[in-house]
């Protein structure tokens, strides 16, 4: 009976993923950023989430970036990092993927401070940057160190300590599905 529940769960997660991928993230190469007013920011998407950047092992992936909780930072390869740093994901993509917002200065262990910065997002609240690239959670991470979001849809990356895209001894996500 257990085992059943436990599939009905998964099924229902699989189908929430499927509407958001019809409902888009950035999948089709455009963008949903919203104007300035915030229309499609999501309150939960804009709590701080990290004050503390540092690095650790995650399995598979070897070493990233991680908040103060210990979870996982990723960067998405629709946003840009230079020659200035911007943001892609909104609305629906920015509650899969909620960006690491930060209120107070951040302290950092094992990356070089002079590669973090913040950029200001839509709503007007500081989204972390490393090496220009805005950083994320996976909102499917649910222990510190988890890296499912590795490879998702191809263009979620786990960032290394110097910002880079993360390699993946799997050759692609374990997080499955196109990940918006």
């Amino acid at each position: 009976m257990l085992r059943t529940q436990r599939y009905a769960v998964g099924a229902a997660a699989g189908a929430f993923v499927l509407a958001l991928a019809v409902s888009g993230c950035g999948g089709s190469g455009t963008s949903s950023i919203p104007s300035p007013s915030g229309s499609n920011s999501s309150s939960s998407a804009t709590q701080p989430v990290a004050d503390t950047l540092s690095t650790a092992k995650a399995d598979k992936v070897g070493t990233v970036v991680v908040d103060n909780k210990g979870f996982v930072l990723y960067r998405f390869d629709q946003d840009t990092a230079k020659p200035t740093s911007k943001s892609n994901c909104y609305g629906t993509c920015a509650t899969l993927w909620p960006p690491a917002t930060v209120t107070r200065d951040i302290t950092v262990k094992g990356i070089d401070k002079s590669l973090v910065g913040t950029v200001t997002r839509a709503d007007g609240s500081k989204q972390l940057t490393l090496a220009g690239w805005p950083l994320y959670r996976y909102s499917k991470d649910d222990q510190p160190h988890e890296a499912y979001g590795q490879g998702v849809a191809g263009t979620w990356f786990a960032a290394t300590p110097t910002g880079a895209k993360a390699a993946s001894s799997t050759g692609g996500g374990s997080g499955g599905g196109s990940g918006y």
